[in-house]
Order: C-alpha cells, then structure tokens, then sequence
C-alpha cells in the first residue's frame, strides 16, 4: 500500500506570476482602443515574455484581477472603437460595410437574429371551455 505525503506542492506546471512589463496595462489599453484584438494582445504579450501560452492567458484572467479588470475594459474600448468606425462612415461609399459586419457578428457575437426550436411535445391538455359568469351557480 503506498501512502503520498502533501507538501503543498501541486503536480503539473508551475503557477506564473504576472510577470509583466512595468505599466503594461497602458500599452494593452492603447492597443484595444485601437480596436485591437485579444489575439494582438496575446502577441504583445508573447514579445514581451518570450513566451506566453492560451492556458496561462486563461489562468491570468481568471486569477489576476488587474490582469481580468484590464482585458474587460479593453474588450470594451476595442468594441466602442469598432463601432464607431461603422457609425463615422455611414455616408462613405468605399467603406465596407459587410466586411465591418462580419468582424462585428465574429468578434462581439452579434447575430442576425435569434431562433428557439423546441422539440417539447405536450400530451394530456384538454382545450379551455368558456362560460359566462351569469351561468355560472352560486
């Protein structure tokens, strides 16, 4: 019979702290409001640190508040900075409206519209018989 003794230590990768740049939420911020992505960012990222994985992405904006509260507000200022750019070229002809579209439905989950199929089938209900109140017996 084998016993294991914890000793805090956990299996599988080590826990990276974040470890960024002094001031890097200022540079992430400007990105989005670029109407950058959070593909652009993950590359900042990656060329500050050398490395930088999806998994660890995740683990920051889930542990990290700074790191959570920084991407939200990012998230917005990219959304706002696209969305403005639709409603700054509403007269321009060359502006690609289905192009700007897609990158909306894509990026920020609008749709067309929305459709609910249900497959419930209801079984036992008897259609309602009205009466007037005036046939109706004490």
């Amino acid at each position: 019979m084998l016993f294991f003794l914890n000793l805090g230590m956990q299996a599988g990768r080590h826990k990276q702290a974040l470890d960024l740049p002094e001031n890097w939420y200022d540079e992430v911020l400007d990105l989005y409001s670029e109407g950058g992505s959070d593909v652009e960012v993950k590359a900042l990222i990656y060329g500050w640190r050398k490395s930088f994985s999806n998994d660890l992405w995740e683990r920051w904006i889930k542990e990290e508040v700074q790191f959570s509260e920084t991407i939200k507000t990012g998230r917005l200022l990219s959304e706002a900075w696209w969305s403005k750019s639709g409603r700054k070229n509403l007269e321009n002809k060359d502006f690609s409206y289905t192009g700007w579209y897609m990158n909306m439905k894509n990026r920020f989950g609008w749709k067309d519209k929305t459709e609910n199929e249900t497959n419930l089938k209801v079984t036992g209900i008897k259609p309602i018989e009205w009466v007037k109140t005036e046939d109706v017996k004490d």
